[in-house]
């Protein structure tokens, strides 16, 4: 999860070297922090955070296979 979150952050962003991904497990939840440069962070976001829950979606429905919840915050 932590790694497919990453690459696709790292293709929406101008600055990719300033993308980091940390992961926080618990026994059914995941929680997924990104962080990107101050000038991404609307790239990251989207209008009306479409983007934002797009990115949300896809990598919860890469979870099923690990039955865990994961849950993706977008951090400055």
């Amino acid at each position: 999860m932590k790694m497919l979150l990453e690459h696709i952050a790292k293709a929406l962003v101008d600055y990719p070297e300033q993308v980091s991904v940390s992961q926080v497990d618990s026994e059914r939840m995941i929680v997924l922090e990104l962080k990107v440069a101050s000038e991404d962070m609307g790239k990251v976001i989207g209008k009306q955070g479409r983007i934002a829950k797009a990115i949300r979606t896809v990598v919860s429905a890469a979870a099923v296979t690990e039955n865990k919840r994961v849950v993706v915050e977008i951090v400055q």
